[in-house]
């Protein structure tokens, strides 16, 4: 694998990685690492999608809804928020950590809480119980931003973009399992009576599709636990060492009111938070923050609309049909992430991606009351426009979803220096959960006050919604086109 190139002499918009003046062809992926890492986020996107398809239903049952289904957006959205509010506390903590004691650690310790906050979601029989149960996996949630780092470490300039569409990729094939598992083997009782029989069976069940998800959880935690190599040198300057860095590189000229420059690239210095808020970190942390709503808007609004009664402007849609379509999605989104975007950053750069990612949340959005009004007027008849619809509803989220790739080379390349790469990572990820934790506690709770107090008749969280793109498209345009780096978009092309 060919080194990482650190500057002398950098400034806040000198890139963790630096391109030479000549296209290079790219650097074989380290494999065997890679996959590990990809069964890390396969596991978390299973854990993470496997609830959606019951969810609605599982809180409609809860007694604080009161048999009102109108409701069920304000409970639900409360538990989603709750799993991401717990994120933002924590993120930022477990990766600084990692730059310190190492990216393996963490993110062991940090699965261990996913395989546990599962098994308690699947015993969970209260409102409070759940969300309890959710908050323990968004503060145990740290190796999602440390499988980051260590794919940024495990690659250089030259095949970055591949390594990070691979992470879509695995996330796609969660969005593909996850629902299929929660969606079919939930309520296993009335879906094969004979083979479920005891009463375990009817007062829990949901925990047949937790088993399952936990089972694998804890498979990928073996290999990882076993086979996953230390991506970060552990070696550290001495006190000295940092002191005098300090004194050399954090003094500011005489007479200039500029905060003190951060310690030149090459060394192993850990920064403080302060000097991390370069202006690229700033830029694309607030990028992430705006596309991490509008894609939580639409994950969260998307299933609660489906379910919801026809009347009140739903689909009716059973877990089953909810988990079959999301699962349908996710085999678009894996096809459009590895098929489509390294060569469509090669071409047209990272920043013309992006908008086009922002873009397509507005047709995601307006699907929604589309699809209700095809329903209401196919009545007993053909439903193919509600099919189709619906496809170009999940082929727009496809499209949205390369956002994340394209946000992942920006946070990457944006980082101050090598040993601030989690600190970076984790800024950027506990800001997104930040609103992330928003997003589905206001949509879903804007989508029940549109309903129950007719506004605009029931369309006003669509316009919300509209105006959030809009916003998103106007911080987008203050991206570069090519990242952080200043070399040659061919860098980023895949053979």
């Amino acid at each position: 694998m060919s080194p990482i190139r650190f500057e002398d002499n950098p400034d806040e918009e000198t890139p963790l990685f630096q391109n030479s003046d000549a296209p290079q062809k790219p650097t074989p992926l380290p494999k065997a690492q890679i996959l590990i890492l990809l069964s890390v986020w396969l596991a978390e996107s299973i854990v993470s999608h496997s609830i959606s398809p019951y969810i609605n239903q599982l809180v409609r049952d809860l007694p604080i809804v009161g048999g009102d289904y109108r409701k069920v957006g304000y409970y639900t959205g409360i538990i989603v928020s709750l799993h991401y509010a717990a994120a933002a506390l924590t993120t930022l903590h477990w990766n600084r950590l990692s730059d310190y004691i190492g990216r393996k650690p963490v993110l062991l310790s940090c699965f261990m809480g996913t395989i546990v906050s599962i098994t308690m979601f699947s015993l969970s029989h209260s409102f409070w119980a759940l969300a309890l149960s959710r908050c323990l996996h968004g503060a145990m949630n740290g190796h999602v931003g440390v499988v980051k780092s260590m794919i940024t470490e495990l690659t250089d300039e030259t095949n970055v973009a591949q390594g990070f569409s691979l992470l879509p990729v695995s996330w796609a094939l969660g969005y593909v399992f996850g629902p299929l598992i929660g969606g079919f083997l939930s309520q296993p009782q009335h879906r094969w009576p004979n083979l479920f029989s005891n009463p375990f069976w009817a007062a829990y069940p949901y925990f047949l599709p937790c088993l399952g998800v936990a089972a694998f959880t804890s498979l990928s935690f073996i290999i990882s636990a076993v086979f996953l190599k230390e991506t970060m040198n552990h070696t550290f300057p001495t006190k000295f060492e940092s002191e005098s860095l300090r004194a050399t590189s954090y003094i500011p000229q005489e007479g200039s009111s500029d905060t003190p420059d951060v310690p030149p690239n090459d060394t192993d210095m850990s920064l403080p938070l302060r000097s991390v808020l370069t202006r690229p970190v700033v830029i694309t942390t607030a990028n992430f923050a705006i596309f991490a709503l509008l894609n939580v808007s639409a994950i969260s609004l998307i299933p609660l609309v489906w379910s919801t009664p026809i009347k009140f402007g739903g689909l009716n849609l059973s877990p089953a049909s909810i988990g079959l379509w999301m699962s349908g999605y996710g085999c678009i989104n894996g096809i459009f992430q590895f098929a489509f975007f390294s060569r469509m950053v090669g071409r047209f750069g990272p920043q013309r991606v992006f908008i086009v990612n922002i873009a397509a949340f507005a047709v995601v959005y307006a699907m929604l009351p589309l699809e209700n009004l095809a329903l209401r007027h196919a009545g007993g008849g053909s439903k193919v426009t509600l099919w189709i619809l619906m496809f170009i509803q999940m082929l727009s989220l496809s499209i949205a979803q390369m956002g994340f790739s394209s946000m992942y080379l920006y946070i990457s390349s944006a980082a101050p220096n090598k040993r601030s790469l989690g600190s970076t990572i984790g800024l950027a990820d506990a800001v997104a959960s930040t609103q992330v934790a928003v997003g589905p506690v206001v949509t879903d709770c804007l989508f029940a006050f549109s309903l129950t107090n007719n506004v605009l008749g029931g369309n006003f969280v669509y316009v919300v919604l509209f105006a959030f793109v809009g916003v998103g498209l106007c911080v987008a345009g203050q991206l570069p086109r090519y990242t952080w780096r200043h070399g040659h978009a061919s860098s980023y092309i895949v053979d």
